[in-house]
C-alpha cells in the first residue's frame, strides 16, 4: 500500500545536495524470508528517494527455542537512481520492539570478545551455554532479568533500541555473511544506528541494495559475549541519495554528533580507519586545513567499541556537533 506524503524539499547537509523525490510515497512492507548474505540479488522492494518505507524484523527459531537457526536478513530494497558515484542516506525515523521478550545468549566456541571463540584460539575451556530471556515490559521500555542462579536476584534496565546491522550489497561479485561487518556497512553493532540516527553507506552498484536486521532491545559496547537482547523491531525508515559524494566507510549522524566506523581486524586499524574517516570528513565537508582538521579529532574525539566479537571487528569515533566549525 502507497500512501501520498508531502513533497520533500531538496536540502544541504555539510554542504552536500540531497536529492529528493518530488513525489515521495509511503510503503508498508512486510518481509518475508531472510536471507544469509549481504550481496546484489533480486530486490525485494524498489523505492525512489524520499519515500518512507514501514517494515519489521524477522522473526524465527532463534528466538523461540536453543539453537533456533537465525532468520536471516531483510532485503535487499533497491534505490532508485543511486549510483556508485553516489551515497545513500538511510534516515531511521522509528525503531520500536514488537515482543515481550529478547534472548541473549553465550554460545560456547562461537563468537565472544573475552572467552575463546571459533576466531581466537585459547587454553582455557569453552564457557557454559547459557539462554537469557529477558522480557520487555513498560512498552518496551524497560528489561527484566530474572536470575534464579544468583540467589532469585532480578536485573531491570531502561531498553535502547538499535539496529545491528545495515547494509549495502558489497563491491564487486563479493557475497558476505550475515555476520560480517566490513565497509558496506554490515553487522557493525553500533548502538549509534538508533531511532532519529541517520546512517550514510557508500553505493557499489546501481540501485544500493539496502539490508537491514538484527534488532537489538539493548547492548553495551562491544558486544562482550556476542549477543544483545535479541529481539525483533517495527522499523521506520526513509532513503535518499547524496548525488555525486562518494565515501569509503560508513557515517552516522545524530542531533549531537557525526560519527565514522571502521571494521576489520585488529582492533587498532579499525580505529585507525574511522579515525581517518573522520579527519577527512571534516576538512572536506567543514572545509578546515588537514591538520587542523586532525588537531580538532584528537582532542575531540569519543571512540567507542561497537563490537569485538565478529569476523570484523567495528570502532566508532564521534565528534560532538556544536564544536564544529560553521
Amino acid at each position: 500500500m502507497m500512501t501520498p506524503v508531502a513533497p520533500i524539499v531538496s536540502f544541504c547537509l555539510c554542504g552536500i545536495l540531497l536529492a529528493a523525490s518530488a513525489a515521495a510515497d509511503t510503503k508498508k512492507f512486510k518481509p518475508g524470508k531472510g536471507v544469509p548474505t549481504f550481496a546484489v540479488r533480486e530486490p525485494v522492494l524498489r523505492v525512489n528517494p524520499g519515500d518512507i518505507v514501514e517494515t519489521e524484523t524477522l522473526y524465527g527459531g532463534y528466538y523461540e527455542r536453543p539453537g533456533g537457526a537465525w532468520p536471516g536478513e531483510v532485503g535487499p530494497f533497491y534505490i532508485e537512481g543511486a549510483t556508485p558515484n553516489d551515497t545513500l542516506v538511510v534516515k531511521i525515523l522509528r525503531l520500536r520492539t514488537n515482543r515481550d521478550h529478547a534472548v541473549s545468549t553465550h554460545t560456547p566456541g562461537f563468537i565472544s570478545a573475552i572467552a575463546s571463540d571459533r576466531y581466537t584460539r585459547m587454553l582455557n575451556d569453552p564457557i557454559p551455554a547459557r539462554r537469557y530471556v529477558w522480557k520487555l515490559t513498560n512498552n518496551g521500555t524497560t528489561g527484566v532479568l530474572e536470575l534464579p542462579n544468583s540467589g532469585g536476584k532480578r536485573i531491570e534496565v531502561p531498553l535502547s533500541p538499535m539496529l545491528g546491522r545495515v547494509a549495502v550489497a558489497p563491491d564487486g561479485e563479493e557475497a558476505w555473511g550475515g555476520l560480517w561487518p566490513g565497509n558496506f556497512g554490515g553487522n557493525m553493532d553500533a548502538r549509534d544506528v538508533a531511532e532519529g540516527a541517520t546512517v550514510y553507506l557508500p553505493v557499489f552498484h546501481n540501485g544500493a541494495y539496502f539490508y537491514f536486521g538484527d534488532g537489538h532491545a539493548l547492548q553495551g559496547d562491544a558486544e562482550l559475549c556476542g549477543s544483545g537482547l535479541e529481539t525483533t523491531m517495527d522499523v521506520t525508515l526513509q532513503f535518499e541519495i547524496i548525488r555525486g559524494k562518494k565515501i569509503a566507510w560508513p557515517r552516522i549522524e545524530t542531533p549531537d554528533y557525526i560519527m565514522t566506523v571502521g571494521s576489520v581486524r585488529p582492533l587498532s586499524d579499525a580505529l585507525r580507519i574511522a579515525a581517518v574517516e573522520m579527519v577527512e570528513w571534516i576538512a572536506a565537508d567543514y572545509k578546515l586545513e588537514k591538520w587542523d582538521a586532525y588537531q580538532l579529532v584528537s582532542q575531540l574525539a569519543q571512540i567507542r567499541v561497537a563490537n569485538m566479537v565478529d569476523p570484523n571487528y567495528s570502532v566508532v569515533v564521534k565528534i560532538p556537533k556544536q564544536h564544529l566549525p560553521r
